[in-house]
């Protein structure tokens, strides 16, 4: 009779400590890992999460909102804590968010805002338009305030696509020398950045700068004039990963707008802890975070999205 009461005193512990465990899962969810912007934030939660005492499982959505429905049932299954998430679009991902809602799951967005407030409790983006504002003044003084130029806009259906070309916009289009011969969206894509500019080159020789919405676009677009030929061409990006460092450090690429990814993923996390101790986040919704400008003066302080000190 002892023994038996002793199995079953052992038995409920083990039950105990697994629906303990299941219930400090945080389930990481965001684009490709093969840029390295969206690999940072996974591995700046991930990180922070597993200080805080998480299990975590981290998943890819490649931009496709169908795969992320799916994302999103699995971390019901699991029973998941809380999802830390940079989304597959602003109007697609608010079924998602508010079925993990209804079933008990808080979200945490990154990066991305959705089109929707009050279902997810926080919502943690760079400050797009500042970032885009200080990208395109310097842009345009690294031109003299006047030229042909070419802008490579990201995924039409991403909000922050929008935001940045907006800022860039506001500012530019304040000087009437400015000419913009191309406007075309390349997707985030190095790949396609590429193959725009090769063809942008031809039918516009004579750029003289290509203003880019994020900085793999902006390798790309590097790369493209550099095999023609013009690697003088003047290129800005925006995001401030390690190799738009490098390659203006080289004297390549001109310019970047750093966002913090890596800390918005930590603080996404950080938030989600509070949340589910106390309640409350204490903050409201929708946070931002400035961006800062990376020229080659402070380039060399920029590491893994973070300047350092």
């Amino acid at each position: 009779m002892k023994r038996m009461f002793a199995v079953t005193i052992a038995l409920c512990v083990l039950l105990a400590a697994s629906m303990a465990f299941a219930g400090k899962l945080m389930v990481i969810i965001t684009p490709s890992h093969d840029n390295p912007f969206f690999k940072s934030e996974a591995v700046g939660a991930e990180s922070r999460a597993k200080e805080l005492g998480y299990e975590t499982l981290v998943l890819v959505h490649d931009d496709d909102a169908n795969k992320q429905n799916e994302l999103f049932d699995t971390a019901i299954a699991r029973g998941a804590a809380a999802i830390v998430i940079d989304n597959a679009g602003a109007d697609a991902s608010i079924a998602p968010v508010e079925k993990a809602k209804k079933a008990g799951i808080p979200s945490f967005l990154i990066d991305r805002e959705i089109n929707k407030t009050g279902v997810a409790v926080a919502q943690i983006v760079s400050n797009n338009y500042q970032g885009a504002k200080l990208g395109a003044e310097e842009f345009v003084k690294l031109m003299g305030e006047k030229g042909p130029y070419v802008e490579l806009v990201g995924r039409e259906s991403d909000t922050n696509a929008g935001i940045r070309s907006q800022g860039y916009h506001d500012v530019i289009d304040q000087y009437p020398d400015m000419k913009m011969v191309a406007r075309q969206s390349a997707n985030w894509s190095q790949t396609e950045a590429y193959e725009k500019m090769e063809s942008i080159i031809q039918a516009n020789p004579d750029i003289k700068g290509v203003i880019c919405g994020n900085d793999t676009m902006a390798m790309g677009a590097m790369a493209a004039l550099k095999t023609a030929g013009k690697g003088k061409v003047i290129v800005v990006g925006f995001d401030g990963s390690n190799d738009v460092r490098d390659s203006i450090i080289a004297g390549d690429i001109k310019a970047t707008v750093l966002q913090p990814a890596y800390r918005i993923a930590q603080m996404a996390v950080e938030q989600a802890d509070m949340y589910l101790m106390k309640g409350s986040t204490g903050l409201p919704e929708k946070q931002l975070m400035d961006c800062v400008l990376i020229i080659p003066a402070n380039a060399s302080k920029l590491e893994t999205f973070a300047l350092k000190d």
